[in-house]
């Protein structure tokens, strides 16, 4: 497995993103090579203070970066050698098969698009963000790649995240959803109830509309909405869940009895704040593209890439673009909402 790495986008610098990917390598052997791409003195430098050598690795140098101040299509125009187009074109010309980026959002989804194009048969790419329930997991798609979606996207998505679902949490027949403000099909909008007839042709373990407090209750797997809502939605569970955690502190520790009712139940607060913390999922995949493109979050810590890295194997050894593929074309066979769009 061959993975390019752009280590210049996130907020703690290339030291963070390279420890992790330090940890990741130590664990999983099935990596053959990783490409760090960004400033090669930082990268270098960032090596030293790690005491970090590994004959899997190689520095490609990128003199620019796309910040999270810069509008994606015009900064990518303007800054041909940064980072993230240098990491994705590795990709492209058959030297990874996947990149992993801490950076600005908008601008690897359009590097990636623009240098990898989609899948065949996808119209446009989705984040699928995967969220803790009380039990379990469910993935959130499209987390903010598409503001504004068509129902043939809408469907296509529920396709790529009931696949992302069965083979990356291991979930024989995802229980998808389509999020509407009721369960009721008359309600919603134009666009979810055009939605909800596409899916309903679909060989998916469709539910209908799913609703808000649907959402931690165990009772859907992928849940499926505009990349607008989605965003808003993905941006809410994290602070309510800093909010919770906060709370939490400041309650427990308010007076000696609850000091020690709090030591007392320590590990289960521990595990409660690990399932909540998205460094534990490592980051989120951008499907649909021809390559396995992962997005990390901005603040990520080296536990979040090391993570991400580690998903990335998973949905190279598992095969999830070709699943995704195969699974789109029989969407389209059953609909034929392609040709209609």
């Amino acid at each position: 497995m061959r993975i390019a790495v752009d280590v210049m986008g996130g907020d703690h610098g290339c030291v963070v993103v390279i420890d992790g990917i330090k940890q990741a390598l130590a664990t999983e052997p099935a990596i053959q090579e990783i490409h760090l791409v960004g400033n090669e003195a930082e990268i270098s430098a960032a090596l030293g203070q790690l005491n970090f050598r590994d004959s899997r690795l190689t520095i490609h140098h990128a003199s620019e970066v796309l910040t999270m101040e810069d509008k994606p299509v015009l900064a990518l125009r303007r800054k041909k050698d940064c980072s993230i187009l240098r990491a994705v074109d590795l990709v492209r010309d058959g030297r990874a098969e996947a990149v992993i980026s801490s950076g600005n959002t908008g601008g690897i989804l359009a590097a990636s698009t623009i240098r990898l194009r989609t899948l065949e048969g996808v119209e446009r790419p989705a984040i699928a963000a995967v969220m803790p329930s009380r039990t379990g997991s469910w993935v959130l798609i499209d987390a903010g790649a598409n503001p504004e979606s068509t129902p043939v996207q809408l469907m296509q998505s529920a396709v790529m995240g009931s696949v992302y679902a069965r083979e990356m949490l291991a979930l024989e027949r995802p229980r998808v959803g389509v999020l509407s403000n009721g369960a009721e099909e008359i309600k919603g909008t134009d666009l979810t109830r055009e939605t909800l007839g596409l899916c309903r042709q679909l060989d998916l373990n469709f539910l209908g509309f799913v609703e808000g407090h649907d959402l931690f209750a165990d009772k859907v797997d992928v849940v499926v909405t505009d990349g607008f809502v989605g965003n808003i939605v993905l941006k809410s569970c994290e602070a309510l869940g800093m909010a919770v955690i906060a709370l939490l502190k400041t309650e427990l520790t308010a007076n000696p009895l609850r000091r020690l009712g709090a030591l007392l139940s320590a590990s289960g607060l521990r595990a409660m704040k690990r399932r909540m913390d998205p460094q534990t999922y490592g980051g989120a995949p951008m499907l649909g593209l021809n390559g396995v493109v992962f997005k990390v979050h901005g603040s990520a810590r080296a536990q979040a890439v090391q993570n991400a890295v580690i998903q990335v194997t998973r949905a190279l050894r598992l095969r999830v673009n070709e699943a995704i593929v195969r699974e789109i074309e029989a969407a389209r066979e059953r609909t034929g909402s392609v040709q209609a769009a």
